[in-house]
């Protein structure tokens, strides 16, 4: 097979929780476990941070790979979903994964897949835990896809955990209430490994220290250590903000330059530079030099993409992936603050989340272009459009993606803000992010 029969076989052959939902998803480890043993346990051969969270895991795990990236590190990471290409799930030093290297991998292990019957969830885990282990990184950076406890990644024993932070999303698998959510989470917990939790949030605290005595293993939480705060307003068509950074209250860095502008990523240092701290107790070279550069350059060192990203200027136009309530929240912050004329929304999201609630944070006075990804999850954009009607969210209906956000574009003045979200998978099929 070529590279792109090699993606329709396995699009084709094994569930999607991507494209399809709770469908795809198959809870419990024994799949994951299965191919492991088969392939010579890789997630043995190589060391990793594990990242779990509802918001800010992708942003967290690409800020700790470009840090260790830049202080000479060969560094894995794996993060889920991807935006456009499959191969951007598994990088090295930021280098997407080889396309000739997951042809050979799957022709290999094509028996294997018949035989045990893997969702496409667990045939990627074993895809990257192989790679790394292959090509020898020094360490790598995991991304939970789901949850944590029964997520396929949680097979590693890694050297620190880190958990993002708490909110409602994929409430079905996961459960309904905070806690519910959080002792999902807090199955990454690992005997006498070190765990970080991003932000100490009441609802939860008792679910993390009960498992951490569990399992002995000892327990941060990075935002009573770290506080980062803007060292100057952060215009809306710059790509980069200029943070201070406090350590129990005590100036730590000073002028630091985050080449992430979103509001929440402030929210995710902390725990980032807990596991900094962490990774140094346990012999690694992380100079305030590496942590400067990495926190500056993440995009140039791993190719991340999608968080408040900026398409253009007159009008500005904006794309973030935020997709649940806590993440629209700061979306919906972020824009207020923004002066402008007329604020052009394009909106899509996919059937399985909480979408009245979601529809009630956004702002009333903008004008929708309602559309739909091009996967099954996606909820039609006429029956979007007739919900978001309810609450007095109003806009016509564009179907695709490229035509909704080609008529915002044409219909916006210079000094309007287009904002396109809602969705990774309405970011993903945003032609600028890519060029």
């Amino acid at each position: 097979m070529n590279y792109a029969e090699t993606l329709a076989y396995l699009y084709q052959q094994l569930p999607m929780f991507q494209r399809v939902g709770a469908a795809g998803f198959k809870p419990g480890l024994a799949n994951t476990e299965a191919l492991a043993e088969a392939m010579g346990h890789p997630e043995r051969k190589f060391r990793a941070v594990h990242v779990a969270g509802t918001n800010g895991k992708g942003s967290s795990s690409n800020l700790l790979a470009a840090v260790l990236q830049a202080a000479g590190y060969r560094v894995g990471l794996y993060t889920s979903p991807h935006l456009r290409e499959f191969t951007e799930r598994i990088k090295i030093d930021g280098q997407d994964l080889a396309p000739d290297y997951l042809v050979q991998w799957v022709e290999k292990w094509r028996p294997l897949f018949e035989q045990v019957q893997p969702s496409f969830f667990e045939m990627c885990v074993a895809l990257a835990y192989s790679y790394f282990a292959e090509q020898q990184v020094d360490v790598a950076i995991v991304e939970v896809g789901l949850g944590g406890r029964l997520d396929s990644t949680n097979i590693i024993t890694p050297l620190v955990s880190l958990i993002t932070n708490i909110s409602f999303d994929h409430q079905a698998i996961l459960g309904n209430t905070l806690p519910e959510i959080a002792a999902e989470k807090a199955g990454i917990i690992k005997p006498g490994v070190p765990v970080i939790v991003s932000q100490r949030q009441e609802e939860v605290v008792a679910v993390f220290e009960q498992k951490a005595r569990e399992e002995k293993a000892p327990l941060v939480f990075a935002d009573v250590l770290y506080h980062a705060e803007e060292a100057m307003p952060t215009r809306p068509d710059v790509a980069m903000q200029r943070l201070r950074i406090a350590r129990l209250g005590v100036p730590y860095l000073e002028d630091v330059d985050l080449g992430l502008v979103g509001d929440y990523q402030r929210l995710n240092l902390p725990g980032v530079l807990a596991v900094v701290d962490e990774l140094r107790r346990q012999g690694f070279q992380l100079p305030e030099a590496a942590v400067r550069v990495g926190l500056r350059d993440v995009r140039r060192l791993t190719g991340f993409r999608g968080r408040w990203t900026i398409l253009g200027r007159r009008p500005l136009v904006v794309c973030d992936t935020g997709h649940n309530e806590a993440g629209l929240r700061f979306v919906t912050a972020q824009l207020a603050r923004i002066p402008r004329q007329r604020l052009h929304f394009v909106l899509g999201v996919v059937n399985d989340k909480d979408v009245s609630k979601m529809l009630t944070l956004l702002p009333t006075d903008a004008i929708y272009y309602f559309c739909q990804a091009d996967i099954p999850r996606a909820l039609p954009a006429l029956e979007l459009a007739k919900q978001a009607g309810a609450v007095g969210l109003h806009g016509d209906v564009y179907g695709p993606v490229p035509a909704a956000v080609q008529a915002a574009r044409e219909a916006a003045g210079p000094d309007d803000v287009v904002f396109i979200g809602g969705s990774t998978f309405v970011v993903a099929e945003v032609e600028e992010l890519y060029t």
